[in-house]
């Protein structure tokens, strides 16, 4: 007996410690993490930012943030530095979800194609390390993400379970001088004899929540207006805020909504 309570002893501490050592390397690190992909043989970072409630063994949604036109770049940090970022840091108990942050690069927009192609591979193998849930994927944009988040949308009208463009455009406005070549898809909707009811049909019943200032001197106000009434037309579910006396930036505003993160969640694909 003398020598099996000291093995004993041995061998129960080390199973306490090898459990213990276990359990801390399993431990998910939160907050803005750095990431990147590659696509088309070129490297591009982004960013995922991961409640710090997360835990590995539950699904989480997610949502897919595009920037806008200053968070241009390949540094994978700026698109961090406004918006939906902001929101967070100010509000952290508001977002329980995961947040997928593409970069979108200094001569691109989001617009094109291959663009969206990236923010989707982003957000897929972010749905895939993270156990995302598939059923509640969302998408939101600032500015050119805004109207990124509308041409993504329509071009993947069965991906989202509700999209939030704030302040973004169908029609370019004139004064976008750095805006690229239109890109096909683009092209194809300014065709059309009225462009918000092509856009509206290709978003189809997933449900909207957008937002504009109306003292908006970039993108004119009246794009998310026209945006909100053919979406009505369409009997798609829709919110429409407007900001007065408020300029450009009516992001700030609309992610500090209380509820913009309930509504978000209230929806799925699955209902």
């Amino acid at each position: 007996m003398s020598f099996n309570l000291p093995l004993k002893l041995l061998l129960t501490g080390l199973i306490i410690f090898t459990s213990t050592s276990f359990a801390f390397s399993q431990k998910v690190e939160t907050g803005f993490l750095n990431r990147n992909l590659t696509f088309n043989k070129k490297n591009y970072r982004y960013q995922v930012y991961l409640p710090y409630q997360y835990t590995r063994n539950k699904k989480w949604p997610v949502i897919l943030f595009l920037h806008g036109r200053d968070e241009r770049g390949e540094d994978g940090l700026l698109q961090t530095d406004v918006g939906i970022a902001t929101a967070i840091r100010r509000y952290m108990e508001r977002f329980p979800v995961i947040v997928v942050f593409p970069q979108c690069p200094s001569d691109s927009h989001w617009t094109q194609p291959f663009m969206g192609k990236q923010a989707l591979i982003a957000l897929d193998k972010t749905i895939q390390e993270f156990n995302g849930d598939q059923q509640r994927i969302y998408l939101t944009g600032i500015s050119m993400g805004g109207a990124g988040s509308w041409y993504l949308a329509a071009n993947n009208p069965a991906r989202f379970a509700a999209i939030a463009p704030i302040c973004g455009w169908v029609v370019p406005p004139v004064n976008l001088a750095s805006l690229p070549k239109l890109p096909e898809a683009v092209s194809k909707i300014m065709q059309e004899k009225d462009s918000y009811t092509a856009m509206a049909k290709l978003i189809g019943k997933t449900p909207v929540w957008l937002f504009h200032g109306d003292m908006d001197d970039i993108v004119a106000v009246n794009e998310s207006q026209k945006m909100a009434e053919a979406l009505k037309a369409i009997d798609t579910e829709i919110k429409y805020t407007e900001y007065n006396g408020v300029g450009h930036n009516s992001w700030d505003q609309a992610y500090a909504e209380s509820d913009f993160i309930t509504w978000l969640l209230s929806h799925s694909l699955s209902k």
